[in-house]
């Protein structure tokens, strides 16, 4: 199995959905916190899920199991939490809301993309979220698009 992630940052939509569709991406599931704020441009959850269903001929989502807690973020963001701070918190969060047992893996059975933000993988919770699943299922691959 794989696990495609994505993020929108410095992405034209151009860009953006030739990347998923070259890439066979069939369900996009936003990780997002806040999926519906102005500045996400093409990437606001209205905007996102129709494109992804014209242009890419795939599902959208959204899971909040998979979110970080606004008091989580906003330390982040302010830097009141460095990263390493921040990514121990959120594996805690991820188990605290068992999300191995929540999300099934049947779910990704199909080409499937987690988005967040972030231009990269390296510092985002998307990589987390990927990760983690693929600690409790086993036996998946991860690519950052």
């Amino acid at each position: 199995m794989e696990i495609f992630t994505i993020g929108f940052t410095q992405k034209s939509a151009e860009a953006f959905f030739g990347t998923l569709k070259t890439s066979g991406v069939r369900q996009l599931v936003d990780v997002r916190l806040n999926n519906k704020s102005q500045l996400a441009g093409f990437a606001k959850r209205g905007d996102l899920e129709y494109f992804l269903r014209e242009l890419c001929d795939a599902a959208y989502s959204h899971e909040p199991l998979l979110a970080p807690t606004p008091d989580m973020l906003g330390a982040y963001r302010r830097k009141l939490m460095n990263w390493s701070d921040y990514e121990r918190k959120y594996l805690e969060l991820l188990d605290s809301r068992q999300v191995g047992a929540e999300i099934a893996r049947r779910t990704f059975e199909t080409r499937t993309v987690l988005l967040c933000s972030e231009l990269k993988a390296d510092r985002c919770h998307r990589r987390l979220a990927a990760e983690y699943l693929a600690g409790v299922w086993g036996d998946v691959n991860i690519v950052h698009l």
